[in-house]
């Protein structure tokens, strides 16, 4: 009821204002980020942009990256991303700012994917040339009827590796910038236009960051960091907006223009769960998607509820020990994609889900020591925790600020790690690709993507149940 309140009120405020000399043009922004290929709600969000493009007249439609990875109707299809561009379109998206697991696609597909949509791709902190990948535009601008144009810059993140968060194998040959100092080089567009606003995948404490260094901005419609910000942050005279991830929310902006320049601005988040109506063309579409009987296969049986790191990344690492016959076995918490399972049947579908980015396994030959410095380097790294394991127990300590000092290493019984002895160690590729670790032997890369190894593990021993398992600890040294 809510939303058709508004509707009607700001139908009638709208086209009033506008009509009238010397009011103020009224723009709509609807903005998503992180839908992480969850095509279930974009029917939804089609229903409300149409709605709102009935009654305004300026309403764009845009994302701040990470439309893919995460859903494997989407994902693991042989027109791999297709379908979330298809969609897309179909809502009528202006722009889109990439993220990185748009990556993920392989710069062929992704290029493929830039070409079939109807609205741009921009980023300014990359340089493509002598890759299969089209160079994106730095920026995009948008016309507010003849006289009003509002500019667009994209930006993306990068790790401490100097690449964005995917496998280093998908950006190979491309050259990439430090985002705050290339956005400065684009500082001239707030001059020429009189309206700037970045569309990031830099993570809100970043943009927090590009906004004291650059208040030419309006408006900074981020994501990366799948940050719910239900009240605009306002930083240097710059607001910063992000609508949380999975599209399990819309931001919606509304910007006051007099003489080309903003005067008023506001944001709100609108709860997906609000919204009752959806596009029924697009339901259809959807459900057509989703109709895809590869991925209600059953591979195994969960005998309990599956919650968290500890539970799932120790099935997804025992599967690598069981199968491949290797004495230990790390998983990422980043390459963790869900944060449970429901006790009953474990499809296709929920593995993929569950591990959705098609990393092979690589398998190492290392003494104790070189698994403290991966296990270490990893906890540096998150400030934290990251790492689930099978095959031993390990407890970090550090401390208490994100660093660690020691790691001590456990065979299930409780004895420490032989020092001398050669352990085989088996790891999904990006870890082994991304993380630094210390190494004598340079391993051996296999065939099979680790989610393909969960399915042969499950149908296999056909029950699982991880209840109160727990093989990763931390203390903090007083």
């Amino acid at each position: 009821m809510w939303i058709a309140g508004l509707i009607f009120l700001l139908s009638f405020q709208g086209h009033l204002q506008q009509k009238k000399a010397g009011k103020p043009t009224e723009v709509i922004i609807l903005h998503v980020n992180d839908m992480h290929a969850k095509i279930d709600n974009l029917p939804k969000l089609a229903y409300l942009a149409d709605s709102l493009r009935k009654i305004h007249l300026f309403v764009f439609l845009v994302s701040a990256g990470d439309n893919f990875t995460g859903n494997p109707v989407v994902d693991m299809i042989s027109d791999k991303g297709y379908p979330m561009i298809d969609l897309m379109n179909r809502c009528g998206f202006n722009v889109s700012a990439i993220g990185n697991h748009e990556f993920d696609l392989g710069q062929e597909k992704l290029n493929k994917r830039f070409e079939q949509a109807k609205f741009p791709f921009i980023c300014c902190n990359f340089d493509a040339t002598g890759t299969p990948l089209k160079q994106p535009k730095p920026y995009l601008i948008l016309e507010v009827g003849k006289k009003i144009h509002i500019a667009w810059l994209g930006i993306i993140e990068l790790n401490d590796k100097g690449i964005p968060d995917t496998h280093p194998s998908k950006v190979k040959g491309i050259k990439f910038y430090d985002g705050i100092t290339k956005a400065k080089e684009y500082s001239w567009l707030k001059k020429k236009y009189r309206i700037l606003i970045g569309l990031t995948h830099l993570g809100v404490e970043t943009d927090v960051k590009l906004a004291d260094s650059m208040p030419e901005f309006d408006e900074i419609i981020g994501g990366h960091s799948h940050t719910l910000i239900e009240k605009p942050m306002i930083e240097n005279g710059v607001m910063i907006v992000q609508a949380a991830s999975n599209l399990k929310y819309i931001g919606k902006t509304t910007l006051l223009i007099e003489n080309g320049r903003v005067t008023g601005r506001s944001d709100e988040v609108i709860p997906i769960s609000a919204l009752h109506k959806a596009d029924s063309t697009l339901v259809e579409l959807c459900g057509k998607y989703n109709r895809n009987e590869e991925f209600s296969q059953v591979a195994g049986i969960a005998e309990a509820p599956f919650e968290g790191y500890d539970a799932l990344g120790s099935l997804m690492t025992d599967a690598l020990t069981h199968q491949l016959k290797v004495d230990v076995a790390f998983q990422n918490r980043g390459g963790i994609r869900i944060s449970s399972l429901s006790q009953g049947p474990i499809t296709i579908k929920d593995i993929y889900q569950l591990d959705p980015f098609g990393n092979l396994v690589v398998t190492f030959r290392m003494k104790p020591e070189e698994i403290r410095s991966l296990i270490s380097y990893a906890y540096d790294l998150e400030k934290g925790l990251d790492l689930q394991v099978s095959g031993m127990k390990y407890t970090v300590t550090s401390d208490g600020q994100g660093h660690c000092l020691g790691v001590d290493l456990l065979d299930y019984s409780g004895k420490p790690l032989d020092p001398s002895r050669d352990y085989t160690v088996a790891l999904n590729s990006y870890i082994a690709a991304s993380y630094r670790f210390d190494h004598s032997d340079p391993g051996t890369t296999g065939s099979f993507t680790t989610a393909e190894i969960l399915i042969q593990y499950l149908k296999e021993v056909k029950k699982v149940n991880y209840t109160g398992v727990h093989r990763a600890l931390q203390t903090v040294k007083p």
